[in-house]
């Protein structure tokens, strides 16, 4: 399998999994204040939410990249 069909295949995966879930979140520690030894540290818990349309652009391209890497030039 060539490395286009290979992305091809990781799109469609991506795209499925976008459309499947809608997004993520993910959690960002900073650091607040720091009063000699005292710190006092903050967690953000942040969304990412991923489009459809991304989804289905991802899975139309991945689509087109399997069939594209099939042809023979």
């Amino acid at each position: 399998m060539n490395a286009i069909r290979m992305l091809g295949v990781a799109l469609i995966i991506a795209g499925v999994l976008g459309l499947a879930y809608g997004g993520f979140s993910y959690t960002k520690e900073t650091q607040a204040a720091k009063i000699g030894p005292l710190e006092l540290n903050v967690k953000e818990e942040k969304d990412v939410n991923i489009p459809m349309w991304a989804g289905i652009a991802a899975i139309v391209a991945g689509g087109l990249m399997l069939v594209a890497g099939g042809k023979k030039g």
